[in-house]
């Protein structure tokens, strides 16, 4: 009897613990660049608010460095459910939606004031992007900002298409090597994480990323010149995968949610900041910082005007329509 009351008693105290144990959730994070970055740092924050207002509830584990998967997976890696989360470059979105490479129109998000308008949430840029990448199986939780995109060089800047005509040009998008074609380079498509090995090994000769990624990879080291071009808007997303994140409690997501909108509006307010300090170290560590004159930027638009024309044919009726939007502004 006693036997009985006992394993009575254990099943009961099991059964009581068993809700608790089912409402633990462990989100895992794929990310490329490494976790001092200002995206990992971002991924910290929303880490600590998560795991902070879910009384511990939510458990968040970030894979820093491309530990798990390179920037090119993680769309089909986040989409299949092979991992609850990562940070992707929106453009690797482009062969599922070709609309998403907008921001690499040249030189259209030429102030932040347009590249504000077009990433808040529900815009007529941002809004038909976020509905689009439901379509591959993920859920779009917040943007995070990364900067203008510019070039770098070894022995001296890039003042004009001139000087890119017959160099290797790395580039993270289809869009942007339409960019590089069309100036008279050769496009050589690179993962963020392996950019530093393709400069230092002379793989390419002209290098192509966000400035703050200089300061995190440390390509002072294999490069020393720095265009400031900015003819691109670099944008990064967090994505879930909408299986997993549908099934989440409402109080779960709405945790997650909140968290994400102070990640998003943190890491937007501080860019500029950010994008400052990544010049002042380069230049610190030896590189040279050159910023193209007004004509030098026309020789640049002139020279690249063919990659608009590219991106309608391709972007169909949801890029014509985002392009028009972006225009406006």
């Amino acid at each position: 009897m006693k036997i009985t009351n006992a394993l009575a008693g254990l099943a009961l105290a099991l059964g009581s613990a068993m809700p608790a144990f089912a409402d633990q959730v462990t989100a895992r994070i794929s990310l490329q660049l490494p976790l001092k970055s200002h995206l990992g740092q971002n991924l910290l924050l929303f880490k600590e608010e998560v795991e902070k207002n879910s009384n511990g509830d939510i458990k968040v584990e970030i894979y820093d460095s491309a530990q798990l998967y390179k920037d090119k997976e993680v769309p089909a890696a986040v989409g299949s459910g092979s991992i609850e989360m990562g940070v992707a470059s929106l453009t690797r979105y482009v062969g599922d939606i070709p609309a998403v490479d907008v921001f690499y129109m040249p030189f259209l998000f030429n102030s932040e004031e347009k590249v504000r308008k077009a990433v808040a949430p529900g815009s007529e840029v941002r809004g038909p992007i976020d509905e689009a990448i439901k379509g591959t199986g993920s859920t779009v939780l917040w943007w995070q900002a990364y900067g203008g995109a510019i070039l770098l060089s070894k022995g001296g800047p890039i003042r004009t298409p001139d000087d890119m005509k017959g160099k290797k040009v790395r580039v993270f998008g289809k869009t942007l090597g339409d960019f590089v074609t069309a100036v008279g380079g050769a496009p050589t498509l690179i993962s963020g994480s392996e950019q530093y090995l393709a400069y230092q090994r002379g793989t390419v000769d002209i290098g192509m990323t966000g400035v703050s990624g200089v300061k995190s990879r440390k390509l002072w080291e294999v490069m020393d010149t720095i265009t400031v071009t900015n003819h691109a808007d670099i944008e990064f997303i967090v994505v879930a995968n909408s299986d997993w994140w549908n099934g989440l409690s409402e109080a779960h997501r709405k945790v997650m949610m909140d968290a994400a909108r102070k990640a998003e509006l943190d890491v937007r307010d501080r860019v500029a900041q950010i994008e400052a300090d990544a010049y002042a170290a380069a230049k610190e560590n030896g590189m040279t910082v050159y910023y193209p004159t007004a004509e030098e930027i026309e020789l640049w638009k002139k020279a690249s005007a063919s990659v608009y024309d590219s991106y309608r044919q391709k972007a169909g009726e949801l890029g014509a329509k985002i392009l028009s939007a972006a225009e406006n502004y």
